[in-house]
């Protein structure tokens, strides 16, 4: 009975502190620093203007070229300083084609298909300005987003900035769309505290930059190019930042079973790269880092969703034990969680018949994630998840 009950705990802490905890925390840190006013204030030059480079890695997106092309020339930045790059390598569409009839980008082609990390591998020799951003074809920049970008490197001790990912919030929105946008309102907060207390961990592929000096050959494999390059900068010594008004916008998965495809590809990175990352876990070597980064990212790929698993055998013995219907401590958690997946499903079956209450979607999308990792996990281990474009069909 003991070994249950701390068993349970264990399990239990394990999960709060992975999806709440961590955010506590680290918001009383930041609370105390600042009341105690320890750590120098970040200096920002908004004059800094070096020449930078806007690279779009792209495969089959002749349909987003032209929106993606009016939106980069309508960016506040100086033109003469800005260049775009395209790379489609393996576009069989007519991409390249579309590209080719705006003189202010450059395309370079190539007919074989080597995945997204392939075409950024190839395409950085073709980047000779001291920044690079990286952009996804289908997602539109706010327009002071390289300008906001450009200012944080005006700071020596920042070698990656990362933009924030915005998701189209509409009310006709699926159970993806719903907790797609709550997720990432969420990460951006944690981003913006992870940042003031050191360093961002990771960036999101959708908009981020890094002093082109830093950026190491990724192997060939990767499944996370954004988080490995980001994450290798950040053991460099230099800082990852972090500005919310620098974003990207894209809708948000069709349906639940294309967030599932897309989140399944992730978890299957996000494994791949602690494994590829281990010395990060050294908090001896790399300290706040190494704290940041198992708090708000490991935990999440790796212990939580199998602890997530774990919780309701465990917690079903011990209600059992105590009694179901008597309402004890144990009794009561178990049945929230019996609650809370009864939501999910309801969530689910909703979503198939088209009736959209975002409040159940929250569990459900919670649900999924958790799903997808483990599945991910599997898919990491039969090494069966390709490195090439597995794009998820976005909402209309």
């Amino acid at each position: 009975m003991e070994a249950l009950q701390i068993s349970f705990w264990f399990l239990l802490f394990i999960v709060v502190y992975t999806y709440v905890g961590y955010g506590i925390v680290l918001y009383l840190i930041i609370k105390i620093r600042r009341f105690l006013k320890i750590g120098k204030k970040f200096d920002v030059d908004s004059t800094y203007e070096p020449e930078v480079t806007l690279f779009i890695a792209a495969y089959n997106e002749k349909d987003y070229v032209e929106a993606k092309m009016k939106n980069t020339l309508n960016l506040d930045y100086p033109k003469d300083k800005l260049n775009i790059v395209w790379v489609t390598d393996g576009s069989d569409d007519g991409t390249p084609d579309v590209i080719r009839n705006y003189k202010e980008a450059t395309v370079h082609h190539l007919d074989e298909r080597n995945g997204k990390i392939g075409a950024m591998n190839r395409g950085m020799q073709f980047v000779n300005t001291p920044i690079v951003i990286f952009s996804d074809a289908n997602t539109n920049l706010g327009r002071e987003s390289i300008r906001r970008i450009v200012n944080l490197f005006s700071n020596p001790k920042v070698g990656c900035v990362s933009g924030e990912k915005r998701i189209i919030d509409k009310e006709s929105d699926v159970a993806s769309g719903a907790g797609e946008g709550l997720y990432w309102k969420y990460e951006s907060t944690l981003k913006k505290w992870d940042a003031e207390l050191y360093s961002v961990v990771g960036a999101a592929g959708e908009l981020f930059a890094i002093r082109t000096e830093l950026y190491r050959h990724v192997e060939k494999d990767t499944l996370l190019d954004d988080f490995i390059i980001s994450l290798r900068v950040a053991q460099d010594g230099y800082t990852i930042q972090y500005d919310p008004d620098a974003y990207a916008i894209e809708s948000a998965s069709a349906n639940v079973k294309e967030e599932l495809k897309r989140k399944i590809r992730i978890s299957a990175g996000g494994i791949q790269s602690v494994v590829r990352l281990r010395s990060l876990l050294n908090v001896f070597k790399y300290g706040t880092l190494s704290f940041q980064y198992i708090s708000h990212r490991v935990l999440r790929w790796t212990i939580t969703p199998l602890c997530l698993v774990l919780l309701i055998p465990v917690s079903f013995v011990l209600a059992s034990i105590e009694g179901f219907f008597d309402l004890g401590l144990y009794s009561t958690l178990f049945w929230l969680q019996v609650l809370f997946y009864i939501s999910a499903l309801v969530g689910w079956f909703l979503e198939n018949i088209s009736i959209k209450i975002k409040l159940l979607f929250v569990p459900y999308y919670f649900f999924i994630m958790n799903l997808s990792v483990i599945l991910g996990f599997f898919r990491y281990i039969k090494k069966s998840q390709t490195v090439n474009w597995e794009r998820a069909q976005r909402a209309a």
